[in-house]
């Protein structure tokens, strides 16, 4: 059965101009609201020309698509005149400066249907979204991948395809929002002002991800956050009746949402305006707006189907859905008409920028202070001096948790960093990552720093992916026990894509918990972080080294850090150092010359301690034995090949790895004739001492592996 083509009902609000070609391409200056804020708004253009505009979106989808022969039509074809009226009527942004401060954050959480995206960004004026790009679709190098990436095209904020992350990564840059308007508007000067636009599909709700970052988003009140679900029906295995069939506008009121439905999100295009000006008044609640629509509309036989969900329409099918919709062009094509009307953007973009940066200007005179903070944030430059806030410590600082001193170097960052937050799941007296010197990020206080994430680690890592792109000198913590990485697999792995340095603060590192027993002991992540690309996996050993590994995670804004903390005391070793740490692996202690030991230890973290005191009895038997402690392979390998020799001399082939956690992936600095030290199984209920002791993780039988070699 054909689709019809879509009959707009009439702009409620008709522009006063027209422009060329004979199109109505008004625009209109909204006075200042609170705060001396102005809004330059392109006013609905004519219905001909807005369906114009939607159709040239939808085709661009679709040529993209059948071009590459791969990707997924269905969404954008559907969702085509909500993008219209988001990006050409509401959206605040610049298309000459994607990274413009105060512009309104978008993002496709179904980032399936990313040519929705591409499509739009190339219309409003994006330079980095061209015809050519649109063509390059989901080619090799392109700047127009099958899924949004932040790193590669300008205009797209968070990296998404994940279904569900996205969600949550937007609640994570509503969060922000919210959080830095609360420390910085003034009565009289409002500089951070804008709104979180994000589209999720049924997939994404169905994900338990986006119903614990819905849940926080309603517990926060994120007023400025405005959610359109996509509510097309349909899932790749067909009719979502054969597994979802919830009331999910009744499940977002039960999180403290105000909701709406717009039940023709086809030619509905009034009831489209009308939801979003509606939900922007909404000061106290998230918004979520679902739209009815019908995913693939336009084409004749496979609109309202899971055929075009996920593949090209095909060639005959494009020609039907061209000859349904009146589409009679060559694909690619733009008409002068739209392009013109599109333009508006770039003026309009750059008065908004303008009209900002002037305001700016004038709060640094204001308020000086606090511009410099905002500025720091913005910018992402760090404070002079930062670094020298971490804590020293000396071989004679009493033995403590690395978890505990991890506590003092987030609280001394915290006081010299403007954008350093951060909170952990339900485990803020157990991760130790309580900000002292703040109170909680709540709805009524969201200028503090503690961010109280309840036992929501999929949402964590996903929230504070948000606030990590949403300016480069917002700096966000998350912690639970090391064991339930496993829950946060994938926003992890999508903060090492986004390039988004979240500090990943993960406790209770090893058997070494003790008796909670196998379920909290963790033995295989730290190998399978490690072969994650993109993070920095580091295991410090003591207070030296866990200061250390603060100061690469800050450094690092462009890759997110895991440090995995010991819950049982450690002792501050001699010969740990800040500058060893920085290399990832150096050399604590070493009775040799000439680079040429009889042995070498190598450990990490909790074991380091088992290393140095075997090497110290083995020395009393005249052995010259050098202890490495391997804190990060990742900076490691990074070093020189004249640096790597230095620490681990490919002559010397007697080495021991310590670690307590799987072997695999030891055997490279090891080799062939090397012995690894681990656990290649679960752990077990037991006070720790006892569990070290059982599984081999002593100076014994270190002492006694290093004499069968």
């Amino acid at each position: 059965m054909a689709t019809p083509t879509p009959t707009p009902t009439s702009p409620a609000s008709i522009p006063s101009s027209v422009g060329r070609g004979g199109f109505l391409l008004a625009r209109a200056r909204v006075a200042p609201g609170a705060g001396g804020r102005w809004a330059v708004r392109a006013q609905p253009a004519a219905a001909e020309l807005v369906e114009r505009s939607v159709n040239t979106i939808r085709f661009l989808a679709v040529d993209a698509v059948e071009k590459a022969k791969s990707g997924h039509p269905g969404l954008p074809m559907g969702c085509a005149p909500l993008g219209h009226v988001l990006f050409d009527e509401f959206l605040r942004f610049n298309p000459a400066n994607h990274a413009w401060f105060d512009r309104d954050r978008f993002v496709l959480s179904a980032g399936h249907g990313c040519m929705l995206h591409y499509a739009l960004l190339h219309l409003a004026g994006y330079q980095g979204v061209t015809i050519d790009d649109l063509k390059a679709f989901r080619q090799w190098g392109s700047r127009t991948p099958g899924h949004p990436e932040n790193f590669e095209t300008d205009g797209v904020e968070v990296t998404t395809g994940p279904l569900g992350q996205g969600f949550a990564n937007a609640v994570g840059l509503a969060l922000a929002e919210k959080h830095l308007a609360a420390r910085f508007n003034k009565p009289d000067l409002t500089v951070v002002d804008h709104y979180t636009y994000v589209i999720l599909g049924d997939g994404c709700q169905m994900e338990g991800v986006a119903n614990e970052a819905a849940s926080l988003a309603g517990h926060w009140g994120l007023g400025k956050l405005i959610a359109f679900y996509d509510d097309n029906h349909i899932s790749i295995d067909g009719s979502t009746a054969i597994a979802f069939t919830e009331d999910v506008l009744a499940r977002y009121e039960a999180l403290g949402w105000h909701t709406i439905w717009v039940e023709n999100g086809n030619t509905g295009y009034d009831d489209i305006r009308a939801a979003i000006k509606e939900a922007k008044e909404v000061k106290d609640k998230p918004t979520l707006i679902k739209v009815t629509t019908t995913i693939g509309y336009g084409s004749p036989n496979k609109a309202s189907t899971h055929s075009v969900h996920g593949s090209a329409l095909g060639s005959k099918e494009v020609e039907a859905t061209r000859k349904n919709l009146s589409w009679a062009h060559e694909p690619f094509h733009v008409p002068d008409e739209v392009k013109r009307h599109w333009a508006h953007h770039l003026d309009e973009g750059a008065s908004l920028e303008a009209e900002w940066n002037a305001k700016f200007a004038e709060y640094e005179k204001k308020y000086h202070q606090e511009a410099v903070e905002l500025n720091s944030i913005i910018s992402g430059k760090l404070p002079a001096g930062w670094e020298d806030a971490l804590p020293k410590y000396t071989p004679e600082s009493p033995a403590d948790a690395t978890r505990n001193l991890s506590q003092q170097c987030l609280n001394a960052l915290a006081k010299v960093i403007p954008g350093f937050l951060g909170g952990s799941a339900d485990l803020a007296s157990s991760n130790m990552t309580l900000l002292k010197m703040f109170g909680d990020f709540q709805k009524d206080t969201p200028e503090e720093r503690n961010i109280r994430f309840g036992v929501r680690e999929h949402a964590m890592g996903a929230i504070c992916n948000g606030i990590a792109v949403h300016s480069p000198g917002l700096i966000p913590y998350c912690s639970t026990f090391f064991v339930f990485t496993d829950y946060m697999r994938a926003p992890i792995r999508l903060s090492a894509l986004s390039e988004s340095g979240v500090i990943f603060v993960m406790t209770h590192d090893s058997i070494g918990l003790g008796e909670d027993g196998p379920t909290h002991q963790p033995v295989e992540q730290l190998f399978s972080l490690r072969a994650m690309p993109g993070i920095l996996m580091l295991r410090p050993a003591d207070g030296t080294e866990t200061s250390a590994a603060y100061r690469i995670a800050v450094i690092n804004r462009k890759r997110p850090s895991i440090l995995a903390l010991s819950r049982q005391k450690l002792p501050q070793l001699e010969g740990t150092s800040v500058e060893g740490v920085a290399k990832g692996g150096y050399v604590i202690s070493d009775n040799s010359s000439g680079n040429k030991p009889d042995l070498i230890f190598i450990s990490t973290g909790s074991e380091l301690e088992i290393a140095e005191k075997a090497a110290d009895q083995l020395r009393k038997e005249r052995k010259s034995v050098r202890v490495v402690s391997l804190v990060c392979w990742e900076l490691f390998e990074e070093q020189s090949e004249e640096y790597k020799e230095s620490v681990l001399p490919s002559d010397v082939t007697s080495r021991i790895s310590i670690e307590a956690g799987v072997t695999l992936g030891w055997e490279k600095y090891i080799g062939q004739k090397g012995k690894a030290i681990g656990i290649d199984r679960f752990g077990s209920s037991a006070p720790a001492g006892r569990i070290y002791k059982e599984l081999g993780l002593t100076v014994e039988n270190l002492i006694a592996t290093a004499k069968s070699l």
